[in-house]
């Protein structure tokens, strides 16, 4: 007998499967953004910082927003320098390191295309000298310090940022260096961690494209006031050729784009452990806001100018060389790594990974006004046109690609630090601090989650007040830029 079905039952039926379909849609979404994370995450860690496994797992991947990733596996090839994660099998991604270049996530293109685009490519350079102090060398001579130091306060500062006095929110300070003067006054490590570490700057790679657009800007090929940037950005009268390079270095571009490191469907986790263009997934973003009337930080904005700088090389090659022979190399950042994506495009945004010593050296270069050795290396006047407060920011607390003050205090900033400061700012509280009234550069560099008991203001003010104003700072331009 033929069963008779209710008037209900079809629409149910369509229901439960919509469900299912969208269930398995998300498990698998999940399983490609895991499995990104991992093998990316791990394959920098382990061939660029040359960390362990182990310390990676229990340290990094672990803790508040990293539980669901108990449930993947991974499979590391030393000797190809490749590794495989993915959830039992779901959702697989591959993460490959080359020599100078880092690693890059594998999506659309295959690992012999690449390798087979990086061969060859960087050759290493002469490391530092070890007898030569620092900058020029590695040597840190940290005893003959200027009487002027109140080498008390300084120790206890320093003391203080490794302490650990809520073990419930920890701080995980791994790296800090003080300089004065252009030498090394001060530095101090975690356990695990040395001088030579590279450790991710997360956003605050965004002032090497500062500094690399610049290098750009100088030698004619980029101009601020360019517009039509892309090719896709032409097509059909898109409104989003109207976006400047200068609105892009200073966030004002109007792209829509969602920053949230705690949201793991938002835009800066897609792009960053799914997407294999991520200088494209951020230009197809159309304009939530017209170009130059609304500030929004956007870290697809410097992934979008790593790309607006490919034009200006003949050769993919000499654009993946770009960084290291223009910058990293004339300032002796010999640990320096700017990952690209697998179209070749830097991951401006976030993948650059230095030791504290080579920050240190990146920040020096801007307090110097861009000079290094005697010589000019940033254009005159690039440095103080970076500095130059963003009109639309709130408060003038942006200029171009870098921070103009702190985001405000958990701890009060007291003491406050100084008004003429600036700051490279990274992801889990990494932070270069440039301080011209001190003639200061500070790094600290950790692993602070969310509800750490680190706060830039409060713990870097007691080290910035050791060390006695100077006469010679210059003033900073307070005229805004829009």
């Amino acid at each position: 007998m033929r069963l008779r079905r209710k008037p209900w039952f079809w629409p149910i039926l369509v229901l439960l499967l919509v469900l299912v379909a969208t269930g398995a849609a998300r498990v698998y979404h999940t399983a490609l953004l895991g499995s990104g994370f991992m093998a990316k995450s791990l394959c920098s860690g382990i061939f660029v910082s040359r960390r362990d496994r182990d310390s990676l797992i229990n340290e990094d991947m672990s803790g508040p927003g990293y539980e669901l990733l108990v449930l993947f596996q991974t499979d590391i090839d030393r000797a190809a320098k490749q590794i495989t994660a993915s959830m039992f099998g779901l959702g697989r991604r591959t993460a490959i390191y080359r020599e100078g270049l880092g690693c890059t996530l594998l999506v659309d293109k295959t690992e012999a295309k690449l390798r087979a685009q990086s061969e060859g490519l960087l050759a290493s350079s002469a490391p530092a000298s070890p007898l030569e102090l620092w900058p020029e060398g590695e040597r840190v001579d940290t005893e003959a310090l200027p009487p002027a130091i109140d080498r008390a306060k300084l120790q206890a500062a320093i003391e203080a940022a490794f302490a650990e006095p809520h073990p419930d929110h920890p701080r995980r300070t791994r790296a800090l260096v003080v300089v004065h003067d252009g030498r090394i006054v001060a530095e101090r490590y975690a356990p695990g961690f040395g001088a030579s570490t590279p450790l991710l700057g997360w956003s605050m790679s965004k002032m090497a494209v500062n500094a690399l657009t610049g290098l750009l800007v100088q030698d004619g090929c980029l101009h601020l006031a360019d517009k039509a940037l892309l090719p896709e950005w032409t097509h059909l009268e898109d409104p989003r050729a109207a976006i400047t390079l200068d609105q892009l270095l200073r966030m004002t571009s109007g792209l829509a784009f969602k920053e949230d490191y705690a949201d793991h469907a938002s835009d800066i986790i897609q792009m960053l452990y799914v997407e294999g263009d991520q200088a494209g997934f951020a230009a197809a973003k159309p304009l939530a806001h017209p170009p130059g009337s609304y500030w929004h930080y956007s870290g697809g904005t410097s992934n979008i100018i790593a790309r607006v700088m490919r034009p200006c090389f003949a050769h993919a090659r000499d654009y993946l060389h770009f960084p290291r022979a223009r910058l990293f190399a004339p300032l002796g950042m010999q640990s320096a790594v700017l990952e690209p994506d697998e179209t070749g495009t830097f991951v401006g945004s976030t993948f650059l990974y230095a030791s504290a010593r080579d920050w240190a050296r990146l920040g020096l270069l801007y307090l110097r006004d861009g000079v290094w050795q005697g010589q000019r290396l940033l254009p005159q006047g690039w440095v103080s046109y970076s500095l130059r407060p963003t009109q639309k920011a709130p408060d003038g607390e942006y200029g171009a690609h870098v921070w103009l003050k702190l985001p405000e205090s958990v701890g009060g900033g007291d003491p406050a630090m100084p008004e003429d400061g600036y700051y490279m700012l990274g992801y889990e509280e990494q932070i270069v601090a440039v301080i011209p009234s001190r003639n200061l550069v500070i790094v600290r560099l950790g692993l602070t989650h969310n509800g750490g008991d680190w706060d830039n203001a409060r713990d870097l003010a007691p080290i910035v007040q050791a060390f006695p104003r100077t006469e010679l700072a210059p003033e900073r331009n307070g005229t805004s830029d829009g």
